[in-house]
């Protein structure tokens, strides 16, 4: 930008003038708070389209739910065409003799009592891991850590042998035994125990007199409430999900799994010309239900926990 010089009297040098009819230029600097605004109205366009694109097959599987067969194959997939829901739930508690009700209690058994175990058994493992030297040790949670990268599809045909051998296929134990043990739940234990559990407490419940059992149920279990809620609704979530090991170790029908049940009836059509695909869908609608309920009552023990996970 030209300026003039302009000299007084006596010599000296006046201050730089910008010549007339010209505007002087300013430099200014970008607003952080219009940038910090930029930024959270990308995320938040971010977050509603992984937010319609995550429950978009809801949406669909409710809409389909209300519906009788010639309106599911006949209609718009995408929006209503008549009310069938209370008959298509009729028609799923009483077809085969309730077979549905047996299904939905095979997997709050297998997903309950397999979860609540194995959390135990996590926060216990987790716990001697991260607060008890012996020799071993980084084995043991190396071999933890290793288990991460093993596919439970690779596991299923082993555990079906074994089972096979032992007597214990289709029973419930071939679904407990395995969730009983799972290397994540054991890694997720060992992070929150360093996180939230200081060795000056235990030393002073030791100096105190109490034993290692009663420090661990009275004092450990109870500082990790938040760790032990998140391990137990993941591992919740991974049994009532589970597939290809209840298709490989349960044969009779009375101890399916929820989705085992749905996924026999969807072949139905092509085995015996038998469509019951209204069926199938308003059966995978009330699957889901258990599982919102199940996250909707423990987001604030998985929320906390997760972010507390995240900081360590």
């Amino acid at each position: 930008m030209a300026l003039t010089e302009n000299r007084k009297e006596d010599g000296t040098e006046a201050a730089a003038v910008p010549p007339r009819g010209r505007a002087v230029r300013r430099l200014t600097r970008p607003d952080p708070a219009a940038r910090s605004r930029g930024g959270q109205r990308f995320i938040l366009l971010g977050l509603v389209l992984a937010s319609a694109y995550s429950l978009f097959p809801v949406y669909w599987l409710v809409i389909a739910a209300t519906k009788d067969r010639v309106g599911l194959y006949q209609s718009n997939g995408l929006w209503f065409s008549g009310w069938h829901l209370w008959d298509n739930l009729q028609q799923v508690f009483t077809y085969e003799d309730g077979i549905f009700l047996r299904w939905t209690a095979n997997s709050f058994l297998y997903a309950g009592v397999g979860s609540l175990g194995g959390t135990l058994i996590a926060l216990a493992t987790g716990y001697g891991l991260a607060r008890f030297d012996f020799p071993g040790r980084g084995v043991v949670f190396a071999a933890a850590v290793g288990g991460l990268l093993i596919p439970i599809a690779l596991l299923t045909l082993p555990l079906y042998l074994l089972f096979s051998a032992i007597g214990m296929v289709d029973t419930p134990w071939a679904m407990l035994i395995p969730c009983l043990i799972n290397p994540f739940s054991v890694y997720l234990a060992k992070v929150y125990t360093e996180a939230t559990v200081p060795f000056e407490l235990l030393e002073a419940a030791r100096i105190d007199g109490a034993g290692e059992l009663r420090i661990f149920f009275s004092i450990v279990l109870r500082m990790m409430t938040t760790g032990g809620a998140t391990v137990f609704l993941l591992a919740f979530v991974n049994t009532w999900n589970a597939f290809f090991l209840p298709l490989t170790v349960l044969r009779g029908e009375q101890n399916w799994t929820l989705n085992l049940g749905l996924y026999n009836w969807s072949g139905k059509r092509l085995e015996s010309g038998i469509d019951v695909t209204s069926l199938v869908l308003t059966g995978a609608l009330l699957s889901i239900i258990p599982m919102a309920i199940m996250m909707v009552a423990m987001r604030r023990y998985w929320r906390s926990g997760v972010t507390l996970g995240a900081l360590k």
